[in-house]
């Protein structure tokens, strides 16, 4: 179940991104942030409600706080480069933040099987080659830098979600995005943009929204249920996702050694799941 439920918060995450890289590329990125998460927010408020959750232990917290200061500052670099640079490469070198919640659960004592571990390796490696690194394109390295950048701090975030979740899944996720929102709201009034969203835009900032609220959800779940070093790099694998529709919807098209690293990807899940 831990398996299944990271490998859906790794379609929605993908997803998310495909959707938020295209919107960011013709709308400020903050406004972006800002209001697909205003609507992750808005979901997470009704949950915690109907779950009766609000009564929750406050261990979960600090958590939050740290999962939306590092999750909002990688999700704004990651948007970023999504809409000055190639998705296709952009978003595996993103997902290298899988490094950070597998060290820290190698150093907490976790230990995958033999089969595991290569599975885990294959997939981590396949991650690398999917990136497919260019930097002839106008943006240069820009992209490729803010998609590192990004990387380690949205790894920091997964880490502060397993653990906020282990107190409350459904509270880390409604303070996450409470303090998120807080944040893109005084981004705003710093960069003195008024926090407008023209109305043919909500639906699609919606969806963002609340994709990357259930891939949230669904991540918490499984590193609840399983070893954070597997659900980990189960849950890196949006970039699959991102790629698979920015080849289909916008023809991006996978350089040779790309279409390696998805095939080495979908290895490491088997050798993973097979362990």
């Amino acid at each position: 179940m831990a398996a299944l439920l990271a490998l859906l918060s790794s379609g929605l995450w993908g997803s998310a991104d495909y959707l938020a890289g295209r919107l960011s590329r013709t709308r400020h990125v903050l406004l972006v942030l800002g209001a697909s998460q205003t609507a992750g927010l808005v979901l997470m408020l009704v949950t915690a409600t109907v779950t009766g959750a609000w009564g929750s232990p406050t261990g979960y917290l600090p958590w939050a706080v740290l999962a939306s200061l590092a999750g909002a500052t990688g999700l704004a670099l990651f948007y970023r480069a999504l809409a000055i640079g190639t998705m296709g490469v952009v978003s595996p070198i993103a997902a290298l933040g899988v490094v950070v919640p597998l060290a820290v659960g190698v150093g907490a004592g976790e230990r995958p099987t033999t089969v595991q571990a290569l599975g885990i390796g294959l997939a981590v490696l396949g991650v690398v080659l999917a990136s497919g690194p260019e930097v002839r394109g106008a943006a240069g390295w820009e992209p490729l830098l803010l998609a590192v950048g990004a990387a380690g701090l949205l790894g920091v975030s997964l880490v502060a979600i397993a653990r906020g979740s282990e107190e409350s899944l459904v509270m880390t996720m409604t303070g996450m995005r409470a303090t998120t929102v807080g944040l893109m709201v005084v981004a705003l009034l710093v960069a003195r943009r008024k926090p407008v969203v023209a109305a043919r835009d909500v639906p699609a900032l919606a969806v963002v929204g609340l994709l990357d609220v259930g891939a949230n959800l669904a991540f918490g779940a499984a590193a609840t249920l399983g070893l954070l070093t597997i659900v980990s790099v189960f849950g890196s694998l949006y970039p699959v996702t991102t790629i698979l529709l920015a080849r289909f919807l916008d023809g991006e098209r996978l350089r040779r050694v790309q279409q390696v690293g998805v095939v080495l990807v979908l290895a490491g899940v088997a050798a993973i799941s097979a362990g």
